[in-house]
């Protein structure tokens, strides 16, 4: 292509900047455009091609693929089968993460409208081909971006419908997470099925035989067509018939009922925990010491200029609080000077001695737990890793028991033989939610050990079943001897596996969150630029700003260290 100025060259450099994460290339493909983990991959026309996006449309798509990679959880929406409900996420979120973007570079806005209207030139002059669904998801995307249809956009059935889910369209718009951006595209999905099923009392929606969401898939299957009598059209959906048992499934999911949502929730009335099909292959690494030392250093040096004045001031409490405190009356410790009088007036006085009480705060111990889930890459890692550092050096400083833990969960090729295994003896599998990762938890500082090396090897996995990894870190911390446990959650989102129901993620983080109150740990949930943790955590705060993280983290177990307990 004849653009010498955007060598992949320029544009890495423009992605790292975008990105905040130094080690992300760019590359051309015609498989493109997509993001993978540390590399983005923009589209490379044909050489016949006639739609060769300009130099800022290509900026814009640049921009737009580097929102993704730094605001998006890129591995959520993989993990979604194709469809419908996989296109919409992706419009959904790709409008959400560039607010993000604009409110940070306000200047790639104007790249990004590039794009559209070259998007919106090459959907014209494919208009009269494409399927209704495609139509109608162009549609959809327009709306959310503000846009006015064109003329010959404007077909009945296409208004209506988009007119009946204007309230799912608003709903859309406010997505906040990755999950949520699903979770709109599911019901968005569910909505319009239900129109085309006959759910509305309006005529638009049974104008065309062939104008449904799944119509083209429908027309594919010479079986499903069959069984699609006109009899059934009011009272049923095309796609069930025309797609793999597991593909049912999952469809299946996404246009859920309420009722149906609920049974997910609750079995005999008890929430539903997370059951792992086996925990055999759970792998726990302790890493305490055998990080690299000058890595540590530098992170130290770095962690101690976030909170050295914090530190000192929580020190100088702590000292003056325990200085306030004394047992007198005392038959053995340190004179207390008050009591000399009745010494000398009393011969036989024989309690002239106080005994400092040290204050509760002091037998507190504090465990901090980190989401290493690979949304967490880039930037949110490198704050999380200095945020972790920051408070197991000060409370090394200050005398606390302290650790600090990781999970997240990978895929595992034993589980999936195992898995494979007993689905094909015909064992019931429906009890598990998670069949085919494996958990992966880190120990990079465990109690009893002054040596937090460990902590500069902290990086990014896979998935983050919160539940499971939650409970594993609360029993490490039950076991110390401590008048008070804290325990510190580090998290971008919701709960998420591969492999798991998101339903019963939460349902089970819940639970554990309630068992884990109840023993008496104090909990706190921090979120970094995600309020995920609001709907879980009674004592939370949110990250907006993550190069603010170390110092609020500090800041919330500095109260908690200070605060007296009934």
């Amino acid at each position: 292509m004849n653009r010498p100025e955007l060598t992949p060259e320029t544009l890495g450099r423009l992605a790292r900047v975008l990105t905040g994460h130094y080690g992300v290339t760019v590359s051309f493909d015609t498989s493109g455009p997509r993001v993978e983990r540390e590399r983005i991959v923009l589209s490379e026309p044909a050489p016949d091609a006639t739609d060769a996006p300009d130099a800022d449309a290509l900026t814009g798509q640049l921009d737009l693929l580097a929102a993704r990679w730094k605001f998006s959880a890129i591995d959520q929406i993989n993990a979604l089968p194709s469809g419908p409900a996989r296109q919409l996420a992706d419009v959904i979120e790709d409008r959400r993460v560039c607010e993000h973007l604009f409110t940070a570079y306000p200047g790639a806005r104007g790249y990004i409208e590039k794009l559209r209207a070259q998007k919106a030139r090459a959907i014209h002059e494919r208009w009269p081909g494409l399927p209704w669904r495609d139509k109608l998801i162009w549609l959809i995307e327009g709306a959310l971006w503000d846009e006015q249809p064109a003329v010959t956009e404007r077909t009945p059935a296409l208004v209506a419908t988009l007119s009946a889910v204007s309230d799912a369209l608003d709903s859309a718009r406010a997505s906040r997470s990755t999950l949520e951006s699903i979770e709109k595209a599911h019901a968005l999905v569910a909505r319009i099925r239900s129109l085309g099923a006959g759910g509305v009392n309006t005529m638009m929606f049974t104008a065309d035989a062939d104008d449904t969401l799944d119509a083209e898939q429908a027309a594919s299957d010479p079986d499903a067509a069959s069984q699609n009598e006109p009899s059934d059209a009011a009272s049923g959906d095309a796609i069930t018939t025309a797609q793999s048992p597991s593909d049912a499934t999952a469809q299946a999911s996404e246009a859920q009922s309420p009722a149906a949502a609920m049974s997910l929730d609750l079995i005999d009335g008890r929430p539903r925990l997370s059951i792992p099909l086996t925990t055999a292959f759970d792998v726990i690494t302790d890493l305490t010491g055998r990080g690299d030392p000058a890595a540590w250093r530098n992170l130290r040096a770095l962690a101690r200029a976030e909170t050295a004045p914090l530190t000192a001031r929580l020190e100088r409490a702590l000292k003056a609080d325990e200085q306030t405190h004394w047992r007198r009356e005392q038959e053995r410790g340190e004179i207390d000077r008050p009591a000399l009088a009745k010494l000398v007036a009393s011969p036989g006085y024989r309690t002239p001695f106080r005994v400092k009480r040290v204050t509760e705060g002091r037998y507190a111990a504090v465990s901090v737990l980190i989401d290493l889930s690979g949304s967490m890459a880039g930037k949110k890692m490198d704050l999380a890793r200095l945020c972790a550092a920051a408070l197991c050096d000060a409370l090394i400083q200050l005398s606390f028991k302290c650790e600090v833990l990781g999970y997240s969960s990978v895929d595992s090729p034993e589980m999936r033989a195992l898995y494979e295994q007993m689905l094909a003896d015909g064992d019931d599998l429906s009890r598990f939610n998670r069949k085919l990762e494996r958990l992966d938890l880190r120990i990079y500082k465990r109690f009893g050990s002054n040596n937090p090396a460990g902590l500069s090897a902290i990086d990014c996995g896979h998935e983050n079943p919160d539940g499971e990894a939650l409970i594993w870190a609360a029993e490490r911390l039950l076991a110390q001897r401590a008048g008070r446990r804290i325990l510190m959650i580090l998290s971008d989102g919701y709960p998420a596996t591969g492999d798991g129901h998101p339903v019963i993620l939460r349902t089970d983080l819940r639970a554990r969150i309630e068992e884990i109150t109840a023993s008496g740990i104090e909990l706190v949930g921090i979120g970094l630029l995600d309020d995920a943790v609001e709907k879980f955590y009674a004592h939370n705060i949110v990250v907006r700003k993550l190069d603010e993280l170390p110092t609020m983290a500090f800041a919330v177990l500095s109260n908690l260290l200070l605060e007296k307990r009934g």
